[in-house]
């Protein structure tokens, strides 16, 4: 394909995350920017348990018993005549690593708040991850249907938080029974609010036209005098929307609506195709690699086991950084030099699948292999290149595992390798414990999820006992020799995890400390990032 295609495929791509706290409705905007572009026809129960319909979002077992996301999915769809990539992400802390990691392959970020709660203590963790990367982020301020905080609050919360310029697009007119609708400040009219799920997506919002128009004081009454005072302190104190500023990640626009009333969804669609940017260029250790580059590149973000549980299969999710892939070329992984032919190359729509005969900068694409491909794997056409910023959080809480039915022993061995290729737990080899496994959680929900999956997908009966550990902290040293000799006198405090890494355990912070005092050579990690030369 000439250089000049690559740059028109690039240009119509739109990939980004939705984050939120949990119960925000991040889940439900999701099913309901779906169903607004096409993809789906019936939006997914996210509430019932026993619902016969859930969140195409929502694929696992579990998920649906819940009725929360544990794992991140992904999207794609057409919508005016751009492909859209929507990253949807858990919303719960316990799951904060997958988030985290979704947030490096994405080029904007799509945040949702509950206007009851505000900003809530996970939605703070995310931003400060966007914050990092200068993420632009689209503001979604969600349940104007119930009784919430007074929107000027929010305004505020968001601003105090994001450290950005909130602009806001859209003004509510009252909450709760009394929610009439928002004043559309970019068109200059209020959107009449429809209660009511099962309104059609195709039908257009009934409009009022000018603020100055007399319906709208003689039909909203104090609701609408008090938000016609709102919108004239915004429009005073807030700056005009600035496109760079917004892609700099200095301002954030601002919509507020109900998804679960698909009030709002469509302004939000359609500013995030107008507004979010097209794939950017890409820092490696190398060099820095455009998306309109000839070659094709791309680094694995994600690896889920078992999403078709009939053929146990570990599908690599790879954002495409640059060029174009072609179904059947020969890619090489530069952290192994092994070199693939995929033919059965997927795209997503949660679950379902399609086969994948072209992609670009921007799309994200499944290879299924058989734990060839690693997190943080990149792929080219012959290149070594290799990026950072994948991350990996040393654990805040441990727990021994072992296998109630001895006979299931390979089994357990290999559900949890898999698991931890994937994130979703991470599994460490205590050099001094036998076979003992041991298993490291930023959460108590992630224990909970690796047991249930264990069992259902591997067919793996488990208990989790005790541990004796609190800390780990990945090592290392310029010395590989004096690594070595750390690595020997401490072996029944050294670990190591699914990538060989070794990491040292500790029973509180005070041992931590006289051992990081006796072996100043050594360097003690919190975090690991892929790619890093760490270990």
């Amino acid at each position: 394909m000439s250089e000049h295609s690559i740059q028109r495929e690039v240009a119509r791509r739109r990939t980004f995350a939705i984050i939120s706290h949990p119960d925000a409705g991040k889940t439900t905007l999701t099913e309901k920017i779906l169903l607004f572009a096409g993809a789906i026809q019936i939006a997914g129960s996210v509430k019932a348990r026993k619902a016969s319909r859930h969140a195409a979002s929502d694929w696992m077992e579990i998920e649906k018993q819940r009725g929360i996301s544990v794992a991140s999915s992904v999207m794609q769809m057409e919508y005016q005549d751009c492909i859209i990539n929507l990253l949807d992400t858990p919303g719960h802390q316990d799951f904060s690593e997958d988030t985290y990691r979704v947030l490096t392959a994405v080029d904007a970020a799509l945040m949702v708040i509950d206007a009851a709660n505000g900003v809530e203590p996970q939605t703070i963790r995310l931003l400060e991850v966007c914050r990092a990367r200068n993420t632009p982020i689209i503001t979604f301020i969600n349940k104007l249907d119930r009784e919430v905080k007074p929107p000027l609050d929010l305004i505020e919360e968001v601003q105090a938080h994001l450290g950005m310029d909130v602009v806001p697009f859209s003004w509510p007119i009252g909450m709760g029974k009394q929610f009439g609708g928002v004043f559309d400040l970019q068109q200059d009219c209020m959107r009449l609010f429809q209660a009511g799920r099962d309104r059609r997506v195709d039908q257009d919002d009934q409009t009022i036209a000018g603020l100055d128009n007399p319906e709208l004081p003689e039909r909203f009454g104090a609701e609408f005098a008090q938000a016609r005072e709102e919108i004239e302190l915004i429009q005073a104190a807030c700056p005009p929307f600035d496109h760079a500023a917004f892609l700099a990640g200095q301002q954030t626009p601002a919509f507020f609506g109900s998804a679960i009333n698909n009030f709002g969804v469509q302004e939000v669609l359609q500013a995030l195709v107008r507004y979010a940017p097209p794939p950017g260029a890409r820092q490696a250790i190398e060099r820095i690699v455009e998306p309109t580059d000839k070659k094709f590149t791309g680094v694995v973000f994600k690896v889920q086991a078992n999403m078709d549980p009939a053929h146990r299969d570990r599908v690599a999710f790879v954002r495409v950084s640059s060029g174009q892939f072609s179904r059947g070329m020969r890619l090489k992984v530069s952290r192994t030099q092994k070199e693939l032919r995929p033919n059965n190359v997927v795209s997503f729509l949660s679950q379902r699948r399609e086969i994948v005969d072209q992609a670009y900068a921007g799309d994200v694409i499944g290879i299924p292999n058989h734990g060839v491909l690693h997190l943080g794997d990149v792929l080219t056409e012959g290149e070594r290149l290799h990026f950072t910023g994948l991350p990996f959080f040393a654990p805040e809480i441990f727990q021994a595992i072992e296998v109630k039915d001895p006979l299931r022993t390979k089994q357990l061995r290999t559900g949890l390798t898999q698991l931890g290729e994937e994130g979703a737990i991470q599994v460490f080899r205590p050099v001094a414990a036998g076979a003992m496994l041991l298993l490291g959680a930023v959460g108590q929900l992630q224990f909970e999820v690796v047991i249930h999956r264990l069992k259902t997908e591997y067919g793996v009966d488990a208990q989790l006992m005790p541990a004796r550990f609190t800390l780990a902290r990945w090592v290392s040293a310029q010395d590989p020799k004096e690594l070595a000799r750390f690595l020997d006198v401490n072996a029944a405090q050294i670990a190591y995890d699914v990538i060989d890494a070794p990491a040292f355990l500790a029973g509180s912070a005070a041992q931590l400390r006289v051992v990081q005092e006796r072996f100043p050579e050594i360097s003690f990690h919190t975090m690991r990032e892929h790619g890093a030369k760490v270990f």
